[in-house]
């Protein structure tokens, strides 16, 4: 590794042009209740053009106006968050983090801790087109991505996109699905588009879709594939409220705060969503955080030079694509805290939410009771921070 600077300081951003990269209360009311309730019934024209490549690695870095802009921006739609959601922080902020990199996220929690409610909070709140999708075991893939449907009066075959095609995506209880239910989100997860009748329909911008499940109701479920897990940017584990944010939801039931009447103004556009984005892709990532972040991911497959023992317990480290979902969220979060620059606190920050799910332990792990998390954890500090 490079020469860097001593850790628990920052590192600036110099003048240089960023490194060029890949970029990547369960009772909220809700666009689909179903699959079967499409956003878009219409009959769509099939896209041609390839979709769009990303942005030239020769930008200037975000400079302090940008982001003062955005800082505004994010202030308005976390008031507006703050009007449906009380406590949860990490979860509003994963969820931003999201929308600010087109990076989909996975919840995990017990029923009940807002997962919902924050989603269709944050729909609203940058006036996006939401759908939820209900996962059952009888769903099938068309219920999902859209099918054809027959037009006896014209005789000819119509093209009904399904409700997948939509700005942010709730798939509820994810793991209820079936294994060829889950993988026809495969290619709308990764490659932002769906293939029905041989044509190629492109997802709109921004995307992001938001998956649940419950980890304590495991009848009736199916585990998501590896290959799957592996596309979603973030999955964050939700706690419950502290007795001070449960008496304050019941303050704010009593006094109507939840009600449809009382909900106050969108906090911004989509059109100021993509100047977000675009903003956060130009934040500036040194090359020793990178390095560091690579360190990080690598360590988790070669675990044992770095945690001895507790290395047996993993059995399949992180892919290339932890790296890439560590760059697009520190660049995020970075523009999030009001700085153009990353540091490795935010790396440190983001580090159990980004592997959790990628680090795959073995069942001796299961049988010892060692979470993932620890493994994480003593992986970052076996790590030198720059």
């Amino acid at each position: 590794m490079s020469q860097a600077p001593q850790p628990n300081r920052p590192v600036q951003a110099p003048a240089a042009p960023p490194q060029g990269g890949p970029t990547g209360g369960d009772s909220a009311p809700a666009r689909g209740t179903s699959a079967a309730q499409s956003p878009q019934a219409r009959s769509p024209q099939p896209q041609t053009s390839p979709p769009q490549g990303t942005p030239n690695p020769h930008q200037a870095p975000a400079n302090t106006q940008e982001i003062g802009h955005a800082q505004g921006i994010l202030s308005s739609v976390e008031q507006y968050l703050d009007h449906f959601v009380v406590g949860q922080r990490r979860l509003r902020e994963t969820l931003v983090l999201g929308l600010l990199t087109g990076g989909h996220v996975l919840l995990e929690s017990v029923p009940g801790l807002a997962k919902t409610t924050a989603a269709s909070a944050l729909a609203n709140a940058v006036r996006a087109d939401f759908a939820r999708i209900q996962c059952t075991p009888d769903l099938l893939p068309s219920d999902i991505i859209g099918s054809q449907i027959y037009n006896s009066s014209t005789g000819d075959f119509e093209i009904r996109l399904g409700p997948v095609h939509a700005n942010l995506v709730l798939l509820d209880e994810i793991n209820r699905s079936s294994a060829k239910t889950q993988s026809a989100m495969l290619e709308a997860m990764q490659e932002k588009q769906t293939t029905i009748g041989g044509h190629r329909y492109e997802m709109p911008s921004p995307f992001l879709v938001m998956a649940t499940q419950n980890p304590i109701e495991q009848e009736g479920t199916y585990q998501l594939p590896e290959a799957q897990l592996d596309r979603f940017m973030i999955k964050d584990v939700l706690e419950y409220p502290t007795p001070d944010e449960e008496m304050e939801i019941l303050r704010r039931l009593d006094a109507g705060v939840f009600s449809s009447e009382e909900r106050p103004s969108p906090a911004c556009s989509l059109d100021d969503v993509r100047i977000l984005q675009e903003t956060a892709r130009n934040i500036y990532i040194d090359p020793a955080i990178s390095r560091y972040l690579v360190e990080i991911v690598t360590a988790t497959r070669n675990a044992g030079r770095y945690i001895g023992p507790l290395a047996k317990y993993i059995e399949c480290g992180a892919s290339p694509r932890a790296s890439i979902a560590f760059t697009n969220a520190a660049r995020a979060l970075a523009m999030i805290r009001g700085r153009n620059y990353v540091v490795p606190e935010d790396v440190k920050d983001l580090a159990v939410r980004i592997l959790r799910h990628r680090v795959i332990l073995g069942f001796e792990a299961v049988a010892e009771n060692i979470p993932v998390e620890r493994v994480i954890t003593d992986l970052l500090k076996a790590v030198r921070t720059p």
